[in-house]
């Protein structure tokens, strides 16, 4: 029988360690080139519908959510700007840079499915270019047979698979996968079908997708909408995907083991409609796989299959209506399950079932640490072979977990948790560790930079014997500050990324002791407040790079710099701002800024008189990191219209764009004269639709007028001019229609008044 345990004055003493154990506690991504065994779960990463200067902050994100594949196609039409004449390195467009992606995949440990054969769906003439025959294919593929040939995965690259068999390069076949888009109500069940029959799944629809002007194969919206934003703002959609993502860290290598078993039945009868249930079982790690399509929740109790004892054993089980559980059965403790260095339990000793899913187990420093999916408060049971030395820490708080002497078993509560993905980390101390060692609060690495990491050990022999492990790149020197703590100082390589995670590892005589999952930071991150953003749509924005920021042409104006401390200690930057014809108060300055803190500094600018349009500056940051950093100011004449233009989504072609104090209204050549974006400037609203106005194929010659712009296309001219608020749109023929209504947003209305067949005034008041 099951006898409650209470933490006692004992087991406090080990409590502070489990403390600091479960708080830096964090399941490392895998990382490495797959196995040809090893289950694939891949994400659609378009490059070429993605802003380039997203590229390394999206795909430091999908490999921290546990993603390790990505999926994309090579558009020929997009690479090949005449016949022989190619952009690999984005010389045209920032997106073009294919060399600079595998530079990021390489460098994130992430492996590539390409896609090197049209049709590119979507895309502008499906990616074959207008003139296209033999000999230019034959061109097109030599150039990308070069560029991938030396970055597969036996050449320690990124490639892992090519899809088409026209590159004759050393990278295998994909598997056939399972489409799934992230934004189907029925992602979650349908990636958890694929995972229990072991098919390979690929996940579209994940980020917001932003096609360069002109290059869609239909006039409509350049912005497709995905589980993700271009702010970086995950939406209720990427739940599946994070859901799965964080699953298959620990389990995804042992899906080609898994195998089926007898179908879970209840004590009492069938599953219920709508109420399927699947068992797995391989000699590491089972599960029962619940999928609840009724509209009711199913709680109930399940009559499985144990493969370690081989007997049929009853489980409770709680899975919401609409809801998929993973719950783990009969998952060794020793190395073959899912805790590859848990060396110190036998064969016998396991986790029995868990009625939560499991998404990491780890062992060091004598504690047992699990993290689970937990909406709801469940249960994990322990067959172990000694009694723990408790205590039992779930939730940061210290719990009473029930014993049972003769069975040698622990039934250890699992808090249900309201914070984001529903994780709970709970820990049990198994036993008191001979040897240990710990990161004494360890949180941050920061890039390019010497970071000072201390390290304390259960004994000064132990501190003498230790060694630290690295990543691959970053180096330490060691310094001992008693006998029993270590300080190093790692060096963080200066090309590491951004927001990416690095594991430090402590061990002596062989055996791991501590473990540390640190994240890489920039030593400070910049922002420019006054930074224009492009709207698509009232919900969707892009800050342009370099960022641009409007001021009066004649007085000047007041220009916030925001800076964000990233390092864990008060740090002091020097700002300096310079460019030609532009004269900045104060020109130099000085600012300290707390550990992990962001402050604020205001400067003056001012134009030398006759200037006008987009002028480029630097700010040089020195102190603690350095950096030279391309910003923009548009002058803006009082009481007039600017005419200006700029690449301001990256796409390689720049739109045109008409402002005055008061409005913005930005056009694109490449579509037809599409009108993208007409945005009250009080308030930062856009009142056009996502597809903007008057789109259509084809590119259009643009010419621009002292307040407006003039758009030639085939067989018709059109004018757009603004004063104020108002844009005034005419043409020698009748307009096509536009889906531009009046809409009200905030306390700025806008006005439609179409005075004929040929012109029509949009006013915004």
């Amino acid at each position: 029988m099951f006898a409650r345990l209470r933490l006692g004055a004992g087991a406090c003493r080990v409590f502070g360690v489990l403390a600091l154990l479960l708080f830096s506690f964090s399941a490392a991504a895998p990382a490495g080139n797959p196995s040809p065994s090893e289950y694939l779960q891949a994400v659609e990463f378009p490059y070429y519908l993605y802003p380039r200067t997203l590229w390394e902050r999206e795909l430091v994100w999908l490999k921290n959510i546990g993603i390790r594949s990505v999926e994309f196609s090579i558009p020929w039409n997009w690479h090949q700007l005449a016949p022989g004449d190619f952009d690999f390195t984005g010389r045209t467009s920032p997106r073009r840079d294919l060399l600079g992606l595998i530079r990021i995949l390489r460098r994130l440990g992430l492996n590539a499915w390409v896609r090197s054969a049209e049709p590119v769906d979507g895309w502008r003439n499906l990616g074959v270019p207008d003139v296209a025959d033999a000999a230019t294919m034959r061109a097109w593929l030599k150039q990308l047979s070069d560029i991938l040939a030396t970055q597969t995965a036996s050449h320690g690259g990124p490639v892992a698979w090519v899809e088409g068999t026209a590159l004759e390069i050393d990278a295998a076949a994909p598997p056939v996968a399972v489409r799934i888009s992230a934004g189907d109500p029925t992602a979650l069940a349908l990636s958890r079908q694929a995972f229990a029959t072991g098919k390979s799944v690929l996940w579209t629809g994940v980020e917001d997708q932003l096609y360069p002007a002109g290059w869609k194969s239909d006039s409509g919206a350049m912005l497709v909408e995905g589980a993700v934003g271009l702010s970086g703002d995950e939406r209720p959609t990427a739940a599946a995907l994070l859901r799965q993502a964080a699953l298959l860290r620990h389990w995804g290598d042992t899906i080609p083991a898994l195998q089926p078993a007898a179908a879970p039945q209840l004590p009492s009868g069938k599953l219920p409609a709508g109420v399927t249930a699947i068992e797995l079982v391989s000699p590491g790690a089972s599960a029962v796989n619940i999928v609840n399509r009724s509209g009711q929740p199913f709680r109930d109790e399940l009559r499985v299959f144990e493969p370690a004892s081989k007997r049929t054993i009853t489980i409770p089980a709680v899975v919401p209506a609409g809801e998929s559980a993973w719950l783990p059965l009969s998952v060794s403790l020793a190395p073959d399950g899912l805790c590859r260095e848990c060396s110190n339990f036998s064969a016998a000793e396991r986790l029995v079932y868990a009625t939560a899913e499991l998404l990491s187990i780890e062992y060091e420093n004598g504690i047992l640490a699990m993290e689970f999916f937990a909406p709801e408060d469940g249960e994990a049971v322990l067959q172990l072979e000694r009694k723990p030395v408790g205590p039992l820490l779930a939730a940061g708080s210290p719990m009473d977990y029930d014993w049972d002497d003769h069975a040698l078993r622990a039934r250890l509560p699992i808090p249900g948790s309201d914070a984001p993905g529903h994780r709970v980390r709970i820990g049990i101390a198994i036993e008191v560790a001979e040897t240990a060692a710990f990161f004494t609060d360890a949180r941050r690495l920061i890039i390019g930079q010497k970071n000072a990491i201390s390290t304390n050990y259960s004994s000064a022999k132990v501190a003498a014997r230790s060694r630290l492990r690295l990543p691959d790149g970053f180096t330490a020197t060691p310094k001992a500050k008693s006998p029993d703590e270590i300080e190093y100082q790692v060096d963080v390589p200066a090309d590491a990324l951004h927001g990416d995670f690095a594991t430090l590892a402590l061990e002596a005589d062989g055996t791991l002791m501590g473990r540390a999952r640190l994240q890489l930071f920039r030593p400070f991150s910049i922002r420019l407040m006054e930074a224009i953003q492009l709207h698509f749509g009232q919900h969707a924005e892009l800050t342009p790079d370099p960022p641009i920021a409007p001021i009066d042409a004649k007085t000047g104006s007041d220009l916030e710099i925001s800076i964000r401390n990233n390092w864990p200690g008060i740090q002091t930057y020097r700002l300096e701002a310079d460019g030609d014809g532009l004269e900045f108060l104060p020109a130099k300055t000085e600012i300290s800024i707390g550990a992990a803190a962001e402050r604020r500094v205001s400067m003056r600018v001012f134009a030398a008189e006759g200037m006008a349009g987009l002028r480029d500056w630097h700010l040089r940051v020195t102190g603690a990191g350095e950096a030279d950093l391309p910003m923009r100011v548009l002058l803006l004449p009082r009481g007039r219209t600017a005419v200006w233009s700029a690449d301001l989504d990256g796409g390689g072609a720049a739109e045109w764009i008409l402002e005055t104090e008061r409005a913005r209204a930005v056009f694109s050549a490449e579509d037809g004269g599409r009108w993208m974006e007409f945005t009250a400037k009080q308030g930062n609203a856009n009142f056009l639709p996502e597809a903007g106005a008057y789109a259509a194929q084809g590119s259009v010659a643009v010419r621009a007028l002292e307040d407006g712009l003039e758009f030639t296309g085939p067989g018709w001219r059109r004018t757009a001019r603004m004063a104020g608020a108002t844009l005034t749109i005419e043409q020698d023929t009748p307009l096509p229609a536009a889906p531009v209504e009046p809409i009200k947003i905030g306390n700025t209305a806008l006005t439609v008044e179409r005075t004929s067949p040929t012109r029509v005034v949009y006013t915004l008041q």
